[in-house]
C-alpha cells in the first residue's frame, strides 16, 4: 500500500496536468524563463535529481515514472544525453492552494424598484440590485526545473499555473505524456548550442 502522502502528491500532479491537458489550458497559463548569463552551449548531457517529484527513499511512483520518461524524450529531442556525470539536473514538482473567488452583478430590477430605472442608480455598496456569488476553487501550480549541476544553480523554469478539477480524472500516463511537451514548447535550446531557437 502506498504511503498517504505519496498517494495524495500522485493525485495532485495528475490533476494539475489533467487541468493543462483537457480542460483547455492555453499556453498562456505558462510562463518560462532562463539565465540570459548562462552559456547553454556548454550543457550536453542531464540526468534527474535525486528524489525528483514524488520519489522518496528509494520510493518511485508511478507518476514519477511517466514524468520521468515523458521529460527524457523531450531532452532526447533535444539532443541531451542521459549521463551518471550530468551537466544538467532535472527537477519537478507541484503544489495546491483553495482558491475564493467573489463576483458582483447586477440583478434585474423587480417591479418595485423599477422605478429607478433610467434615472438613476443606487450608491456604491447599495444592497438592492445587485447579487454577490462566491466561488470555491482549487489552483494548481506546477514547475519543471534546469539546474547546473556544477553551480547548483536553477538556468531554466517553466512554471502552468491553472484551475484544477477531477472531471478528466481517468488516464494519468496519457495526462503526463500530453503535458509534459506543453512545458518544454518554451525550452529554447538544444545540446551543445548557445543560440536560442527561433519559435515557429
Amino acid at each position: 500500500m502506498q504511503p498517504v502522502r505519496f498517494t495524495h502528491l500522485i493525485r495532485v500532479i495528475t490533476l494539475i496536468l489533467i487541468g493543462y491537458t483537457v480542460s483547455g489550458c492555453s499556453s498562456n497559463n505558462i510562463r518560462s524563463d532562463y539565465d540570459h548569463d548562462t552559456d547553454f552551449g556548454t550543457y550536453q548531457t542531464y540526468h534527474f535529481i535525486k528524489d525528483a517529484g514524488a520519489n522518496s527513499a528509494g520510493y518511485q511512483s508511478l507518476f514519477a515514472q511517466y514524468m520521468v520518461a515523458a521529460i527524457t524524450i523531450e531532452m532526447d529531442k533535444r539532443g541531451y544525453v542521459k549521463s551518471d556525470n550530468p551537466d544538467l539536473l532535472v527537477n519537478f514538482n507541484a503544489n495546491l492552494q483553495d482558491k475564493t473567488k467573489v463576483t458582483q452583478t447586477s440583478t434585474s430590477p423587480t417591479p418595485y424598484y423599477g422605478y429607478r430605472r433610467g434615472y438613476y442608480d443606487p450608491w456604491g455598496g447599495y444592497g438592492y440590485g445587485t447579487q454577490t456569488q462566491v466561488t470555491q476553487y482549487t489552483e494548481g501550480t506546477y514547475n519543471i526545473d534546469l539546474i547546473d549541476a556544477r553551480k547548483k544553480q536553477l538556468v531554466w523554469e517553466a512554471v502552468g499555473i491553472g484551475r484544477v478539477t477531477e472531471k478528466k480524472l481517468k488516464n494519468l500516463k496519457r495526462s503526463v505524456n500530453e503535458g509534459v511537451p506543453k512545458f518544454f514548447a518554451f525550452y529554447p535550446f538544444v545540446a551543445g548550442n548557445p543560440v536560442p531557437a527561433q519559435k515557429k
